[in-house]
Order: structure tokens, then sequence, then C-alpha cells
């Protein structure tokens, strides 16, 4: 059992922290060492998270060995100007077919993507949206964070292994994908995360994460 609940506490530490400044301009390309300076927070044991070189490319790895820790960056992004999320991502492995994604002892995934938005004094009204790699379940199907209720969507974006190894690049309207998951049309966003976790399982995981940026076309 998690000594934190991941889902709702890394969004309340989004939520406690003074909120910058809104940025319209587009935002340009993370880059992994920048990532590296992002805040961590620790829920059991760290995940192991650094810049590295893949195939003469410098990427972000994380590694998990039963342990869960974010890296996640307070900034607030205007959607009306930049509503399009980019990234590439890629693991090692899934966590297998015996994993319940769905129940609070299989809240585990090689690698998830947060969008938040704080609720201010009122941080357990924050929301967020994790996309993930599943390990079993559909790309394409969303559920409740079995932790955060309603509050937290969970939306399985790859699945499986049969892209296990090579990038998968995705490209997000964060704005069209809020109001589809919780019926709010929302001008801004207040935190980005990411996260290798395997604290439940007690499994390992390694994955690597890029070119995060959002844009105002796809």
């Amino acid at each position: 059992m998690k000594p934190y609940v991941k889902a709702i506490a890394l969004t309340a530490s989004i939520s406690v922290l003074p909120a910058p400044s809104l940025a319209t301009d587009p935002s340009p390309m993370v880059r992994p060492v920048d990532m590296m300076r992002w805040q961590e927070r620790i829920f059991r044991n760290s995940t192991q998270y650094r810049s590295v070189v893949l195939n003469d490319e410098r990427v972000l790895r994380g590694e998990a060995d039963d342990s869960a820790s974010a890296l996640y960056q307070v900034q607030r992004i205007d959607l009306t100007e930049t509503p399009f999320m980019h990234w590439r991502w890629r693991v090692e492995k899934t966590l297998g077919q015996d994993i319940d994604e769905r129940s609070k002892l299989g809240d585990d995934y090689a690698a998830r993507i947060y969008v938040i938005r704080d609720g201010g004094l009122t941080f357990w009204r924050s929301k967020s949206i994790n996309y993930v790699w599943s390990s079993n379940i559909p790309a394409g199907t969303r559920w409740a964070n079995p932790y955060g209720g309603e509050n937290v969507h969970m939306w399985a974006l790859d699945s499986g292994d049969a892209k296990v190894g090579a990038w998968s690049t995705h490209v997000r309207d964060i704005r069209a994908d809020w109001l589809d998951a919780f019926g709010e049309d929302i001008g801004s966003l207040d935190g980005i995360a990411l996260m290798v976790d395997t604290d439940n399982s007690g499994l390992t995981a390694r994955s690597w994460f890029t070119d995060i940026h959002f844009s105002s076309a796809p």
C-alpha cells in the first residue's frame, strides 16, 4: 500500500506552490537536462532520473525499482494560445498482463505524463489527466484513478509490448481532452509532471522521455 496517494499528492504539491506568470508564447522544447532541474516528489523510494545519450540523442531516462517518484514543474500554460502538448516516450518493457491498473494495488506504469490544474486553497478540487503507457488496458481507454477518483483521469495512449523499444510520439489537444474528461473548458494549466513507478508491483521499469513542449498547432 502506498504511503502517499500518488495522483492526489502530486496534484496537491503543485496546488500549494505560488503560480508563475501566464506564458502566452509557444513553449520551447524542454531539454532533458532542464527536466533534471524539475522538482521531485518521492512517494516510495526514488526513481532514478538521468539525462543520457540514447542512439546519439540526449533524452531523459527514468529507472524504477520498487519505487515511485515524479519530476514536476509548476508552469502556467495558456491553452488558448498553445493547447497542443507534444512528447515522445519509450519503454523497455511494460509491467505484464497480471497487473490490474484499475485497482489501487495496480496503480503502476512504465511511463506516465500528468497535466495538472490546481484548485487553489481548496487543493482537493485540483484535477489532472494522467496519460499512461498501459501494461494491458487497450489504447484509447479512459478510467478514474483508483485513488483520486473522478478528479484524476487515466488515459491509455499506448498499451502492451507491441511498441516496446521504439519511440512513440504523441500530440494531444489538452483543452479538448480536458473538456472530454471533466466537462470543463479551461484556458490554462498549472503544471506538468512525468513519472516511472513500480512501488505497488515491486517490479523494475526503464523508460525514456523527450521533446516535451506546447504549441498553437498540432
